[in-house]
């Protein structure tokens, strides 16, 4: 009986912290499990609402899943990231290296494995849909009525196709889920999660620029199915980035936000990015504060120390509204 009715206290305090309107969301990518994690002190300093993990959640590279699960449990156990999930929510999709190969898509043999490995870390509740799913994408809304964000967190990997192909990033049955999202939604703001950066093409490495007819896809599909807000967020690419891209056939400015390197940053990058914002080269975490009385989110880049890199804010009217 004790059991029962503190588990329903946790749902009961879980969904009406949900009905809430959200102020701040934090998020970031590629943490190495071991080492130093001292920047999440910071990040719970912040007092963010809820956690987003955009991939690279740990270096697991594997196809063992026992090697798997204790690289997983060596982020676990460790203190910071504990003061982390005592804070808020943690949420998560993944990219190559927790998904078990570096650059890996479609023919990574053990992706089903994985995935439940994944789920199992994450403690993915019992009736979810990413159990059932080939996939881990999912979604969550948080607030009520006209102080609504919803987190489309997309798998850019279960489905992807090899690099330079032009071939497919998320499997039919996902993008058929995704219009649905997009169509339903009445959220001010649609946090678009995707492990890789989706607009910024003009580097080597991995992007959704790699394949052009599927970033036109999801262009085309912001467009035709009216969805209004939509901001996509992402890592890999060890530092942080904010991209944003306007054109005539677009309903408004579609921005990206790169956060990456919350254990390790590469600070000799030198790409072009004819759509760059911002861009900050160390360790940084991503941070959404959200005004609504004043209509508008604020973007900003988090430095190690957790002083503000950078900072951008949109208002709601120039994202559809």
């Amino acid at each position: 009986m004790k059991q029962t009715i503190i588990v329903a206290l946790i749902l009961t305090t879980t969904a009406a912290w949900a009905q809430n309107p959200i102020g701040k969301i934090a998020f970031g990518s590629c943490g190495h499990q071991l080492g130093e994690q001292f920047i999440w002190t910071n990040i719970v300093a912040e007092n963010p609402d809820l956690w987003i993990w955009l991939g690279d959640n740990i270096y697991g590279d594997t196809e063992d899943m026992e090697v798997l699960r204790r690289k997983y449990n060596q982020l676990g156990d460790n203190f910071n990231y504990q003061l982390l999930k005592e804070k808020c929510p943690v949420i998560a999709t993944w990219d190559d290296h927790d998904y078990g190969v570096n650059d890996g898509g479609k023919e990574y043999p053990m992706r089903a494995e994985s995935q439940k490995v994944f789920l199992e870390f994450f403690e993915e509740p019992a009736g979810s849909p990413r159990w059932n799913r080939e996939g881990v994408y999912t979604s969550y809304d948080y607030g009520e009525g006209e102080n609504t964000v919803k987190v489309v967190l997309l798998d850019c990997r279960y489905h992807r196709d090899a690099r330079g192909t032009d071939g497919d990033v998320l499997g039919e049955e996902q993008w058929q889920w995704l219009k649905e999202e997009f169509q339903n939604s009445t959220a001010k703001v649609v946090l678009v999660g995707t492990g890789y950066q989706f607009l910024s093409d003009k580097h080597p490495f991995e992007t959704w620029g790699h394949f052009p007819t599927e970033r036109e896809r999801m262009l085309k599909l912001i467009a035709e199915t009216g969805v209004k807000g939509v901001i996509f967020i992402s890592g890999d690419r060890h530092f942080a980035e904010i991209s944003k891209l306007e054109r005539d056939d677009l309903p408004y400015p579609i921005y990206d936000f790169t956060s990456s390197g919350l254990t390790h940053a590469n600070n000799i990058m030198f790409e072009k990015n004819p759509l760059r914002v911002h861009r900050y080269l160390r360790r940084n975490f991503g941070k959404f504060e959200f005004d609504w009385q004043e209509g508008s989110v604020t973007l900003n880049a988090h430095r190690l120390s957790g002083k503000i890199a950078f900072s951008e804010t949109i208002r709601f009217q120039d994202l559809g509204w």
